[in-house]
């Protein structure tokens, strides 16, 4: 998975940060195919508003490393946490650019249920006709989640263009889980889930002194396994975002 360690690079003179702040309302709440608040019709019942926030430092021409955090805010239960306040996610990670293609891994902890679930991602991605992607997703601990330790391959591409200021993406996946048992409700191995989804991106008229804003939308349609998923209602569905972000 990983290649031969590259040569040293030497340091920028100063690191150079940036982030990305993202303010997004979303129908559902899918975790690697699973609806985690069961609402499973089309655009759901169980809406949620989810913050998220992710600084990188550049610290060479190839190497940067990033933190973040991500919440999850309804009322669909009570929360654990306080509030509306049902999960916050935090992550740290690190990633190898050589150009052609990239090489990450972040640790995640998912802070939800009066537990924690802790998480590795080692992920690549490459830098070339629809942008093809492999993240291998491990639980090391299942913490509140009523599921079991395991992992779960996620192969991934995306189309991008361009009409006029708006941007446009087509991303699809495919979920391959590992082992059973992974989600509660599951019982099976292999294809989880596949998705395919449309995104659109417009610029907001902002000094660029504020950052670079943005209003985005998009809808995903899921097709998940009820053995290897085991939603608890439909195991198709299509999902609905819309947020405003932030770059700078």
């Amino acid at each position: 998975m990983m290649p031969p360690a590259p040569a040293p690079v030497a340091a920028p003179e100063e690191s150079v940060v940036s982030g990305t702040l993202s303010l997004d309302y979303n129908t559902h709440f899918i975790s690697y195919g699973f609806d985690v608040w069961g609402s499973g019709e089309n655009f759901g019942g169980s809406s949620t508003f989810n913050p998220s926030l992710d600084l990188s430092w550049q610290l060479t021409d190839a190497f940067s490393v990033n933190a973040g955090t991500w919440w999850d805010v309804n009322d669909n239960v009570t929360s654990a946490i306080g509030g509306d306040l049902q999960e916050v996610d935090v992550w740290f990670g690190m990633t190898y650019d050589t150009g052609l293609v990239s090489i990450s891994g972040t640790y995640q902890a998912w802070i939800y249920g009066s537990d924690t679930e802790h998480v590795f991602d080692l992920g690549l991605g490459f830098d070339t006709m629809l942008s093809p992607s492999l993240t291998i997703h491990h639980r090391f601990d299942e913490g509140a989640s009523g599921g079991n330790t395991g992992t779960v391959i996620v192969l991934g591409i995306e189309q991008g263009f361009e009409l006029g200021p708006v941007s446009f993406g087509i991303p699809v996946n495919v979920g391959y889980f590992v082992e059973d048992d992974f989600h509660p409700t599951s019982t099976d191995e292999g294809f989880g889930f596949g998705s395919i989804g449309l995104t659109a991106s417009v610029p907001l008229p902002v000094a660029e002194k504020f950052g670079s804003w943005d209003v985005h939308a998009g809808l995903t349609y899921y097709l998940t396994d009820s053995g290897v998923i085991g939603n608890a209602k439909d195991d198709d569905f299509l999902t609905g975002n819309i947020g405003i972000g932030c770059s700078f």
